[in-house]
């Protein structure tokens, strides 16, 4: 099945940042320094003959001049690229054809109430929890969350967004210990939003504002890496608690699969988990998580 890709589309910037992130070595091609080099990564023709292609065939797709790339060239290419599962699942999302109707805000993101319940659950267990949505949206988080990172709930609605936070607060930059690697792993998560939902209107604007406001975004931005967070580790530098270490989590809860439920912790009698608990007791232990009206304020969700 054939997929049309107009002229200029977002598939071939990212074929094309794709390949010339790959290095010849990567890629199983032999003795690459025999000729010398004029591009970083893959030439075009290296590509074309990894993935079973002809070089005429995927220079008109990686310049955005092909009318069609079926799901086997996708997943060929995919392969030689070496894409990873989310950087394989970007590729297919950008090259689907997509009805052209008229731009409008998304409806908002309402967290559950079982959601809400399970991040209370944490907050008794010393577990800081938070919800992401579409865009990077901070929906909820429960109070240790709040003061391990920043209390979303006490900023205006439009600003209750991990990109925003990660980018353009100075906070952010003391906060995690190893700030330009979150920022790398915070504007590859909003281009894997991008992929799934280029008609986003709110989105849009949002990338506008950070591409203005920050030359890291910027510079990230134009890299167009994909990145979807599983598990992992993040470091940070509190300034109450000092440095502390947090394993992390991500799932996604049934109701709404465009939400990602983060739950963190830290390994049992660490100093990080005495630091965990000593910001619990400051954030107050009888404190609820949920708060007086439950859903996402209209417009932001």
């Amino acid at each position: 099945m054939d997929r049309e890709q107009p002229a200029g589309t977002p598939m071939a910037e990212f074929l094309r940042s794709a390949r010339t992130r790959l290095t010849p070595e990567e890629a199983g091609i032999e003795d690459p320094g025999r000729v010398r080099r004029r591009v970083s990564g893959l030439r075009r023709e290296e590509l074309a003959r990894l993935a079973g292609v002809s070089v005429d065939y995927y220079t008109r797709l990686e310049q955005g001049r092909s009318r069609s790339a079926s799901t086997e060239v996708l997943d060929a290419l995919a392969t030689a690229l070496r894409l990873d599962d989310a950087e394989r699942g970007h590729l297919h999302a950008l090259a689907r054809p997509r009805p052209r109707p008229a731009r409008r805000r998304p409806r908002p993101q309402h967290v559950h109430p079982a959601t809400w319940d399970l991040l209370d659950t944490l907050q008794q267990a010393c577990r800081p929890a938070f919800v992401l949505g579409r865009r990077l949206d901070v929906l909820a988080h429960n109070p240790l969350a709040g003061r391990l990172i920043t209390d979303f709930r006490a900023l205006p609605a439009a600003e209750r967004n991990q990109a925003r936070f990660v980018f353009l607060d100075p906070h952010a930059r003391e906060l995690y210990r190893d700030w330009a690697r979150v920022a790398a792993d915070t504007a590859a998560m909003l281009r894997l939003d991008a992929g799934r939902h280029p008609d986003d209107p709110t989105l849009g604007a949002l990338v506008g504002e950070l591409s203005i406001r920050s030359e890291e975004f910027r510079r990230l931005w134009s890299d167009n890496k994909v990145h979807r967070r599983t598990t992992g580790t993040k470091d940070y530098h509190h300034p109450l608690v000092g440095d502390l270490t947090v394993t992390y989590q991500a799932l996604t809860p049934a109701d709404d699969p465009d939400q990602i439920l983060f739950i963190y912790g830290t390994e049992p009698g660490s100093p990080s988990e005495t630091s965990l608990r000593l910001l619990a007791q400051w954030s107050g232990p009888s404190t609820r998580t949920r708060p007086a009206a439950t859903r996402a304020p209209e417009g932001h969700g």
